[in-house]
């Protein structure tokens, strides 16, 4: 049987008792972003944009510690010019140092020390640790070692490949005094960025060639934990964070090279936590995971890309949670399984 036969099957497994499938579900339907929305609304826009990053969320974090990297743990301009392995090697610690914070921080958090119990959990089966697809037998040792071994390697060589380049005059530089608006505003557009970019890439890899020898790796994980995220083959890495590339074109500063990389690294660990927040005691602290990738994990073929911009809606692979959206994903799959069979007893036909 074909992938998409088979994910034709998984979602042919239905979401009509939602409560069934999920341990926690949010509020429903999932919304995008007001950024593009009718009628236009700047003020709409403003609260999605303000809601997203203050008063605290995963954003927000990454950003300060894109500070911190910046100000204390970070090469100058000037040591950039020529590589040299003291420097690099420092880049590469400390951003390992970083995905294990992150990455292992919120696994202990969530799977070890259970913290939160199966609250605001979206699907409540365990992390799988033997008998399983993975490399090790373990879910946690094979996203562990493709999160370090290839993730935090090539997030570390295009932060060292950019830094030189900047140096040396190849890629457009800001500078703090001179150009601080234009640096705020480029660090709140990573976000739309990521969404556009994600979806791109994302789809790509989704082609069945691709897909079988790339892709797969990353969806051995139809339960998410947050070594997940960043578990990927060297191919998806080297996609994933050419997102950077943009800063061919685009000035940037290196607190905003910083923080882009950051962001496409650790968020991929936090939004892959399986969890919708954290919170201490009954007081929710700030959201996450999110519904929206959990689904494209269960389902495979629907919302590829983020809630920034509404691509997966723009192209008909939104899926928004509810019953309804469930029957028409459904639908949608059921004849694309047919149209697939229908081709292959063409060919069995032509062939015989």
């Amino acid at each position: 049987m074909s992938n998409n036969q088979n994910n034709a099957s998984n979602a042919n497994s239905g979401i009509e008792n939602a409560q069934k499938l999920w341990n926690y579900i949010p509020d429903l339907p999932i919304q995008v972003s007001h950024y593009f929305r009718q009628p236009f609304n700047p003020i709409n826009i403003l609260k999605w944009m303000f809601s997203s990053w203050f008063p605290i969320s995963d954003r927000l974090v990454v950003l300060g510690l894109a500070a911190l990297s910046w100000a204390y743990f970070h090469p100058s301009i000037e040591t950039s010019k020529a590589l040299a392995f003291d420097w690099v090697a420092q880049v590469y610690i400390r951003n390992l140092f970083l995905m294990i914070l992150v990455a292992g921080g919120l696994y202990l958090y969530f799977y070890v020390w259970r913290k939160q119990g199966d609250e605001l959990r979206f699907d409540e089966k365990p992390p799988v640790n033997s008998h399983s697809p993975f490399s090790f037998g373990s879910q946690l040792k094979d996203n562990a070692f493709w999160t370090i071994v290839s993730g935090v390697t090539i997030w570390t060589a295009y932060e060292v490949m950019m830094m030189w380049s900047m140096a040396n005059g190849y890629v457009p530089m800001l500078t703090l005094e001179q150009h601080w608006p234009w640096i705020i505003l480029l660090i709140f557009l990573v976000p739309i960025w990521e969404t556009f970019y994600f979806f791109l890439i994302h789809k790509l890899i989704h082609w069945p060639p691709l897909y079988r020898t790339i892709h797969h790796l990353h969806h051995r994980n139809t339960n998410v934990t947050p070594w997940s995220g960043f578990s990927m083959h060297p191919v998806e890495h080297l996609l994933f964070m050419g997102s950077i590339l943009i800063h061919f074109i685009v000035p940037v500063h290196p607190l905003l090279l910083i923080f882009h990389l950051q962001y496409y690294a650790l968020t991929a660990a936090s939004t892959h936590t399986g969890y919708r927040g954290i919170k201490l005691g009954k007081q929710f602290i700030f959201p996450i995971g999110t519904f929206h990738h959990q689904l494209h994990h269960r389902f495979y073929e629907c919302n590829y890309g983020g809630l920034e911009i509404p691509m997966d809606q723009w192209t008909g692979n939104f899926h928004d949670g509810t019953d309804e959206s469930h029957k028409q994903f459904s639908l949608r799959q059921r004849q694309k399984a047919k149209a697939i069979r229908e081709k292959e007893k063409a060919r069995a036909k032509t062939n015989s």
